[in-house]
């Protein structure tokens, strides 16, 4: 058989093989260089996929996909997260990613993102031999250095993903020249200088993401000529100077977020209605936004979720703001808006939430809000309110169940109405008013209530035993008032409330006397207990190094007394430890040394003795963390006597 006739027969067995759907399984000397060279790159999968990589079929490998009709390596699939049929779990590749991956010439999809151990940098060349390159997805890694200029060359790439990693640099110009791109997301980086004017010719754009970097500059009106875009995150950087005019004519943006940023200027909202009428998520806060809320902003009727909190606006809110009827949240806190809050609110029938706290709002309230029959969360917190009574209709309010009326001026009595509200009350704030009497027992019949905040007001009376019944609730405040008795019904056992469910505890600035010795009896997930300046006297139990979950420890300002137990050691979580100006006597425990967490301490103006223990942290703290205890020496304090 000559040598033509060979060719003849093997051209066929090729076509009759293809015919089947079988593949040609050999790849070519190039792409098993890449792919042999990028396995060669890490020390480290946890997943076990790159250990099956063997052979020359590389089609069969496994995150390897090729074309049928070619063979060429088309797809390198190795997500970091893997999703079996019980469990989803997150592997990890360590090394680096070799350049050799630009041998793919083929290749139009690379999904190596969530590999936590993955670094080195992106390959220079990456834009100058994969033209058919669609998706590339190197988020959530460890790469660092800049994004290759080269990157603009990559003509049909729709998806640029590199989020969640250390890259650093400016955004290249040449982004600009990815006609295809749709989605774009550079968020959680250390990016600098500006945003290139030239984003505005990625006309297909649906989503531009670069969040919580260090941008610089203005936001380039170019950017509204972007006219598919659907999300814009720009939060978290230092832009400034005004947010352009161009912005209104993203006439089919969905997502706008330029929050946390160090944006000046005022919002220009568009002049006339149905410009940016499909924007369903504005998210403008933590910016230095001036002027007024625009009256077009009532234009906007697609609007679902909006937040303007913590900028410098002024001014009342617009009156046409109940045209907004798809509206479900409305974030407003920490701004100088003031006047009243305008009648058409009442209008917003699907507002869920609707936070207007830390401004200069003024009463009263418009009895129209009643109709917000599915608002859930309500902060009128910190305004001008001065409501001295809190309106009977809150009650009648069939969905409320967060309500935080802070430093609002309330006066009187707790109203008895809550405890016949027509949705179980969660959240209640009454911080930071002028109420007086007792704390009523009723509040224990509010069985789904996980916050209870009535600090900074004039209270007076034991803590009711129906609090036994929140079995729910997690964040306790009834600082400073006047409450006196004892605290053991947080903590008894058999009797205290909770069942273990409460995270945060504060009671200080009070007169409660007793129930010390209560403490770590059935709470073991405390996180912060505030007890200081209370008149509590006796000993500390060996109870208290069951809350191994505490964060801060407070029982400064007392007459607690005895010694220090050895059991504190166990609360290997604390950051700050306050026993000052208490009366504590003998030698502090060396297991204190174990509180390698701790970054406060103070034992000052007791009775110690002895030597500090000498290690860290014990050796860190300054000596007035130690004053006021005439027997303590050791470092930080004066040598002991030999």
């Amino acid at each position: 058989m000559d040598f033509q006739l060979v060719q003849i027969v093997a051209l066929l067995m090729v076509i009759a093989f293809r015919g089947t759907g079988w593949t040609i399984e050999a790849c070519s000397s190039n792409e098993l260089e890449a792919l042999m060279s990028f396995k060669n790159g890490i020390q480290k999968d946890t997943s076990g996929r790159l250990a099956k990589w063997v052979g020359q079929s590389c089609c069969k490998w496994e995150g390897i996909v090729c074309d049928n009709a070619t063979s060429r390596v088309t797809q390198i699939n190795l997500p970091g997260f893997i999703s079996t049929d019980t469990d989803l779990f997150q592997s990890q590749m360590k090394g680096l990613i070799s350049p050799s991956i630009t041998l793919l010439t083929s290749i139009e999809i690379i999904d190596l993102g969530g590999l936590v151990g993955l670094s080195g940098t992106i390959p220079q060349t990456i834009g100058l031999h994969l033209p058919k390159l669609q998706k590339l997805y190197l988020y959530g890694n460890n790469l660092s250095g800049p994004i290759p200029e080269s990157i603009g060359e990559l003509p049909n790439l729709q998806e640029l993903a590199l989020q969640e990693n250390r890259l650093s640099g400016s955004i290249p110009m040449s982004l600009g020249s990815l006609k295809s791109l749709k989605r774009f997301l550079l968020y959680s980086n250390q990016f600098s200088g500006i945003l290139p004017v030239s984003l505005g010719n990625l006309t297909n754009l649906l989503e531009l993401d670069v969040h919580d970097n260090a941008l610089t500059g203005n936001i380039p009106s170019s950017v509204g000529e972007m006219q598919a875009l659907k999300k814009l995150d720009l939060s978290n950087n230092l832009l400034s100077g005004k947010i352009p005019f161009s912005l209104t004519n993203l006439t089919v943006i969905s997502v706008l977020y330029l929050n946390n940023n160090h944006l000046e200027g005022t919002i220009p909202f568009p002049s006339r209605s149905g410009e940016m009428s499909s924007l369903g998520f504005l998210r403008l806060h933590d910016n230095i936004l001036v002027g007024n809320i625009p009256y077009n902003f009532g234009y906007l009727l697609s609007l679902q979720r909006v937040s303007l909190s913590n900028n410098k606006l002024e001014g009342a809110l617009p009156s046409n703001l109940g045209n907004l009827v798809s509206l479900t949240e409305l974030y407003l806190s920490s701004n100088f808006l003031s006047d009243q809050i305008p009648k058409s609110i009442g209008q917003l029938s699907q507002l869920i939430l609707f936070n207007i706290s830390r401004n200069l709002i003024e009463g009263p309230l418009p009895q129209e809000m009643s109709s917000l029959q599915n608002l859930q969360t309500l902060d009128l917190s910190f305004n001008r309110l001065n409501l001295s009574s809190i309106p009977k209709w809150i009650a009648n309010m069939s969905s409320l169940s967060n309500i935080y009326f802070a430093g609002c001026g309330i006066q009187g009595q707790i109203p008895e109405f809550f405890q016949t509200t027509n949705s179980p009350i969660q959240v209640l704030d009454l911080s930071v008013n002028l109420l007086s009497g007792s704390i009523p027992s009723w509040i224990g019949s509010l069985n789904q209530l996980y916050m209870l905040n009535l600090s900074r007001n004039f209270l007076y009376s034991d803590i009711p035993d129906s609090f036994k019944s929140l079995q729910d609730l997690g964040v306790l405040d009834l600082h400073s008032n006047r409450l006196t008795g004892s605290i053991a019904l947080v903590f008894d056992i058999e009797h205290g409330i909770l069942g273990g469910s409460l995270k945060f505890i504060d009671l200080s600035d009070n007169n409660f006397s007793s129930g010390i010795e209560e403490i770590g009896g059935g709470q073991c997930d405390i996180q912060l207990l505030n007890l200081s300046h209370n008149l509590l006297q006796g000993r500390l139990p060996n109870s208290i190094g069951r809350l191994n979950s505490l964060n801060i420890l407070d029982l400064s300002f007392n007459e607690l007394g005895s010694n220090l137990p050895e059991v504190l050691a166990n609360l290997t979580s604390l950051e700050r430890l306050k026993l000052q100006e208490n009366h504590f006597t003998g030698k502090i425990p060396y297991g204190f040394l174990k509180l390698l967490k701790l970054k406060e301490l103070n034992l000052s103006n007791n009775h110690l003795e002895g030597e500090i223990p000498e290690g860290k942290p014990l050796t860190d703290f300054p000596e007035s963390s130690y004053s006021g205890n005439k027997g303590l020496c050791g470092k930080p304090l004066s040598p002991c006597k030999l």
